[in-house]
């Protein structure tokens, strides 16, 4: 347990709490933080190319509900300085500074997509640091991607309103019924925005991922490594990082749950995302 050192954000939102800074080993960290003052914290890792506010608020605040949450930008990546790291080992030594910054001797992790490979290093490298591990729509360390074949296919269909409704989200009506609505969430907030910074930050993030995807761990040494309570999320049919990579981390990893989403693609957490914050608050509180 830790306690924060400011007041309680019990009433602030994802779109309405102020985007904070700290700064330390040369970068300075921009962040929110939601919920209560104490309680363990839950730092949430973004996906390829997201900033604080690619997040679904409808995740975010239910999920802040009653613990502590804190969305952040690691290095380079929306308002925080300094420079993207081309790899996910120093994407997690960044991380790990940025928590430590705040002051956090033990936090739960909710790592996605490419978050969720920098939350297996993190995990596997400080035991101690991470209490319970969320794995949601990733992939493990030689693990299967299909990163830039999806990405073109995505940016080539120029009648989508948003490149996240083919990425994110299945062809079912439903599923982009969905989509369209978890778009509308992310656009709420209207000032302090965060920042887009284009390809200085998804170039050496995609070189990270396929990299760290194309490294052979046949031992599963870093699944391996991770003792702590995980629970592994993923959408039926994510394009991006399929499905076999949440099933072949739940067999490698010693204490894992596995939840699997149905009709749904790489965002299955902001497409079943009462179900989602549902099992999530369970998996936490056991």
């Amino acid at each position: 347990m830790t306690e924060f050192d400011t007041a309680s954000q019990d009433d602030a939102t994802l779109e309405t709490a102020p985007t904070r800074y700290i700064e330390g080993s040369g970068i300075r960290f921009a962040y929110r933080r939601l919920g209560p003052s104490t309680g363990t914290a839950l730092v949430l890792l973004q996906h390829f190319s997201g900033n604080i506010d690619a997040w679904d608020p409808a995740v975010v605040n239910i999920l802040a509900a009653d613990r502590p949450v804190i969305v952040f930008d690691n290095a380079g990546v929306g308002r925080s300085t300094g420079q993207t790291p081309d790899s996910i080992e120093a994407m997690a030594r960044d991380a790990v500074a940025f928590i430590e910054l705040l002051g956090l001797s033990e936090v739960d992790i909710l790592g996605f997509s490419l978050g969720g490979c920098v939350a297996q290093q993190i995990a596997a490298e400080h035991g101690t640091l991470v209490r319970k591990l969320i794995l949601v729509g990733t992939a493990p360390k030689g693990g299967e991607e299909h990163l830039l074949a999806v990405l073109q296919d995505a940016f080539s269909q120029n009648e989508v309103p948003d490149p996240r409704l083919p990425l994110f989200f299945t062809k079912s009506s439903a599923s982009q019924s969905a989509g369209r609505a978890f778009l509308k969430r992310a656009k709420v907030r209207k000032e302090d925005r965060d920042t887009d910074n284009g390809s200085t930050v998804t170039d050496p993030q995609a070189k990270a991922l396929i990299t760290w995807c194309a490294t052979p761990d046949p031992e599963h040494a870093i699944l391996r490594a991770i003792r702590q309570p995980t629970l592994v999320v993923s959408g039926s049919h994510d394009t991006m990082l399929p499905a076999d990579n949440a099933y072949a981390m739940f067999k490698a990893l010693s204490n894992a749950q596995l939840v699997l989403y149905p009709d749904s693609g790489h965002g299955s957490l902001f497409q079943h995302h009462e179900l989602f914050v549902s099992h999530v608050r369970t998996f936490l509180e056991a």
